[in-house]
């Protein structure tokens, strides 16, 4: 009796396990042990793979997504529990009457797609940790031989089975997942960098919407006593006692009023837009929603952020210089890492092999000679980057230095020149009030009040585009120092999960 068995696992892509016999020369108790080996081997593979992980697909479809984005609003549950939970102090009823910088900053960190983007690089980084930990695995291998010219009564079949277990040393393991919680380390504080860079964007924005609805009232303002001038003048003109070209600058004057109205209409526009993107939210989520910043700078306004205990934290804490600290500390690891690979890894081959009808066990030692190279190339590669990366970090270091310094002296001046024109703002005020005593008491022409009028309406302006300044050095203080930051706790928080549909 001839009886043929054949046991082929799932792995099929790297090959295939065939084992046939004739039991015609075998023992029951041969044969019997033989098939419990093979059941045994596919019980094993079995089990391997229903331990595996399984392709989930995911397929982006942009119409979706789209439809996604644009049905984002500030109602949304799930965003008013981010908020009451991070905000501090706490909110006292929702929706808000306002929404000024710290609840927009709130919002901003749960929808833009940024801080998506490096959450996700950070989820990478932290899967990059079971990468570097993970330990290498055993292999096995089968190969079967058969003698042709086998004596009478003796199996032809020799069957040698060898495992390989490798053993890693000088501790490479352990360098490994030191380069990974470095690096995962650093994408997490990037994450943090981001956060700041979108709160930054947010407030410009902010700014910028504020300052170009009071540019628009006070270039209003100005339209309106450019034309009062221009009238009175027409009026006179009308009577024969001026010329016409004495008419024609005011009218230039007026046109060019209206013309700076009409583009501090489209900045006002643009600047509820602005704000939108700085959130992460269609313009059409903004609809009714009272935006406020406060247009106003105390004369102490950034002092306690120019001094010198700030500067220091500032140098020691900002997330993005952190973040260079660990890119180095991981060079450093990596470096080790290199140095270590100079050292073989140890193999174990434990083997068996039944070779016609003998039983034979083996044991096997193997390492690699490290004779043709040291791995001299990857160490000076390590070493360059570690170098880099020291570079990189003092580079940084240097230019927020400078951005600090930039930020304080550009701070003092623009503090200077708002306190010049403020000055020179109440003086024309209270001029023009006295012109129009004047006027009402009849000793004064009403041309020189609305002369008077005018040059205050300028000067307002003038002093707005001076507060800008000063508020927007201000800002590139705070971004200098990254102070203050109340909800950067909050931006390690999923409050979304990321939702993949399938095409439609």
């Amino acid at each position: 009796m001839k009886i043929a068995m054949t046991c082929s696992s799932g792995l099929a892509m790297t090959g295939q396990c065939h084992c046939e016999w004739n039991t015609s020369i075998m023992t029951p108790v041969i044969f019997m042990k033989r098939t419990i080996a093979c059941l045994s081997m596919l019980a094993a593979v079995a089990a391997m793979l229903a331990g595996c992980a399984h392709f989930e697909a995911r397929p982006l479809a942009p119409q979706r997504t789209a439809a996604d984005f644009e049905a984002r609003t500030l109602d949304a549950p799930e965003l008013r529990t981010f908020v009451e939970k991070n905000l501090k102090p706490p909110i006292t009823q929702w929706p808000p009457q306002e929404w000024d910088l710290p609840v927009l900053t709130l919002v901003a960190i749960y929808y833009h797609p940024s801080l998506d983007v490096a959450r996700a690089q950070w989820g990478v980084a932290k899967a990059g940790r079971l990468t570097a930990g993970s330990r290498p695995n055993p292999s096995i291998s089968l190969g079967p031989q058969y003698t042709s010219n086998a004596e009478s009564g003796v199996s032809p079949w020799v069957a040698p089975v060898a495992v390989d277990i490798p053993f890693e040393t000088a501790g490479k393991r352990g360098l490994r997942v030191a380069v990974a919680e470095h690096l995962s380390e650093s994408a997490r504080l990037n994450l943090a960098s981001q956060a700041w860079q979108v709160r930054s964007n947010l407030r410009t924005a902010l700014l910028d919407h504020a300052v170009a609805h009071r540019r628009v009232a006070l270039l209003q303002d100005v339209c309106d006593a450019q034309q009062h001038l221009l009238d009175l003048l027409e009026g006179r003109l009308a009577a024969g006692s001026i010329a016409a070209p004495e008419v024609t600058s005011a009218r230039v004057a007026v046109l060019k009023a209206r013309t700076d109205l009409i583009e501090a209409k489209r900045q006002a526009a643009e600047g509820r837009s602005r704000v939108a993107e700085a959130l992460g939210l269609p313009l059409r989520a903004l609809d009714g929603v009272a935006l406020t910043f406060d247009l106003s700078l105390a004369p102490e306004a950034g002092r306690d952020l120019e001094s010198a205990e700030v500067r220091a934290q500032a140098l020691h804490r900002r997330a993005d210089l952190l973040a260079a600290l660990a890119e180095y500390a991981a060079s450093q690891s990596a470096l080790q890492l290199e140095i270590a690979k100079q050292y073989p890894d140890v193999h174990l081959g434990p083997g068996y092999e039944y070779d016609q009808g003998a039983h034979k066990w083996g044991l096997s030692v193997g390492a690699e000679l490290p004779l043709l190279n040291r791995n001299q190339g990857p160490i000076a590669e390590a070493e360059a980057r570690r170098t880099e990366a020291a570079a990189r970090f003092l580079s940084l270091q240097a230019r927020v230095i400078a951005e600090i310094d930039r930020a304080v002296a550009g701070l003092a001046a623009a503090g200077e020149q708002l306190g010049q024109i403020d000055t020179l703002l109440q003086t024309q005020r209270q001029q023009a009030r006295s012109i129009e005593g004047a006027v009402k008491a009849g000793s004064a022409d009403p041309f020189e009040l609305g002369s008077a009028q005018v040059e205050v309406r300028l000067t307002e302006l003038a002093h707005l585009d001076a507060l800008v300044k000063a508020l927007q050095v201000l800002g590139q203080l705070e971004d200098a120092v990254q102070v203050p930051f109340d909800a950067l706790a909050s931006v390690e928080q999923d409050g979304r999960t990321l939702v993949f549909r399938p095409h439609e």
